[in-house]
């Protein structure tokens, strides 16, 4: 059972380590991101430039913003690397019945 205000993103089976998938949710602009430690779910763009996370890649628990190569924690938001230096959110990801929740109304 989810908790309330989760919605259904994919099917878990369907992403690999290293996948990501934009989603659109209530009207946000999201990525869901596989990683080694599991699925997370954060705001699909940079908070240094105003370009998509989706075309950087996935390192461990970090994703990468391929415009300068600023680095954020998956599991945090945490800007990690110059010349990004404010956090992205991270919103709540739970797996039930086989599918990816995520809950757009509870940004961390």
């Amino acid at each position: 059972m989810t908790d309330a205000g989760c919605v259904a993103v994919v099917g878990a089976a369907e992403h690999t380590v290293g996948q990501m998938k934009k989603v659109e949710v209530g009207g946000q602009r999201l990525l869901l991101a596989h990683a080694e430690d599991g699925f997370h779910c954060v705001d699909e763009m940079c908070s240094h430039e105003d370009y998509s996370l989706y075309l950087g890649c996935i390192k461990d628990h970090r994703i990468k913003c391929s415009l300068h190569g600023s680095y954020f924690d998956l599991r945090t938001g945490a800007a990690l690397d110059e010349p990004a230096c404010e956090p992205i959110r991270t919103y709540p990801v739970q797996i039930a019945d086989g599918q990816v929740w995520v809950n757009p109304g509870a940004p961390r």
